[in-house]
């Protein structure tokens, strides 16, 4: 017994310094963060005032509105473009599949500085594609700014879609090709098969993709900086400006902007979470 016991507790120990270096780089900048952003300016006293700084400036209320909507959208045309590219690729043979996949995870790492600047490349306002659209009098682009709220949801899609593809597509392989066969000898359509079968097995893969997708572009720094620099308001970009601007040095707003954004990653995901055990129990 005392023998079994050792041999539990020796993986745990060798797990320790993994443990530590967690602790070290996750928790500990995330105390001092939400430490700091109690603090004043100078850091002599607690306050709630880097809060209300937030709260009262229309420009950061503004950037937690853009952030917050391009991550919904992005995240939604994301999800559903995956779902049915995830259900093509398993359509296909197990070679050109594996390679459908190695493409989708290549491009679901392609982003930050490169991404934005292979789009300016293409579709900035002397882009490739810009220029040759133009010379052949197509009206394609007309009317679009690479360097907006538009352009930051094409690139946040560009690179989101893999990721969503990557996450969903396990699921596929959980609808049992017998769920099929027997649905079909009992008469249902193949619209009836998704409605009442195939779409609850995938909605709690799909939702919870979608949070991961909100999270990530809630958080995405390098491409939207990159892309628009300071020409469009977004939280990330303002975190970063008060933490690292040699201007506007207030590193403790920037800590109560971060613990802000934290705060709506961690109640997307609550509440989505809340919403899939409803929409399961109302099935039962």
């Amino acid at each position: 017994m005392k023998k079994s016991n050792h041999r539990r507790q020796y993986p745990l120990l060798l797990m320790l310094p993994f443990v530590l270096l967690v602790a070290g780089f996750e928790l500990g900048p995330l105390l001092a963060m939400i430490k700091g952003s109690f603090l004043s300016d100078d850091g002599g006293r607690v306050t709630l005032e880097q809060y209300v700084t937030v709260f009262q400036s229309k420009y950061y209320v503004q950037g937690i509105r853009n952030s917050v909507m391009i991550s919904l959208f992005s995240a939604g045309i994301s999800i559903v473009v995956a779902l049915f590219a995830a259900y093509s690729i398993t359509r296909y043979s197990g070679k050109t599949r594996d390679r459908l996949l190695m493409i989708a995870n290549m491009t679901s790492n392609f982003e930050g500085i490169p991404l934005s600047f292979s789009y300016i490349i293409l579709l900035g306002n002397n882009g490739l594609f810009t220029m040759l659209f133009a010379r052949w009098g197509w009206d394609v682009l007309a009317g679009f700014n690479l360097y907006s709220w538009t352009g930051l949801v094409l690139v946040y899609v560009y690179f989101q879609i893999p990721l969503a593809m990557l996450l969903v597509y396990p699921a596929f392989y959980g609808i049992q090709k017998e769920w099929r066969e027997a649905a079909s000898l009992l008469g249902a359509t193949s619209f009836h098969f998704w409605r009442h079968i195939g779409v609850p097995v995938l909605l709690p893969s799909a939702a919870g993709t979608f949070s991961i997708l909100f999270a990530n572009a809630m958080g995405a720094y390098a491409t939207a900086y990159a892309l628009v620099g300071s020409n469009y308001n977004l939280i990330s970009l303002q975190i970063a400006s008060l933490v690292a601007s040699d201007v506007a040095l207030r590193p403790n707003l920037g800590s109560a902007l971060g613990v802000l954004l934290a705060s709506i990653m961690i109640a997307t995901m609550l509440l989505n979470e809340r919403l899939l055990r409803q929409w399961r129990r109302d099935l039962r």
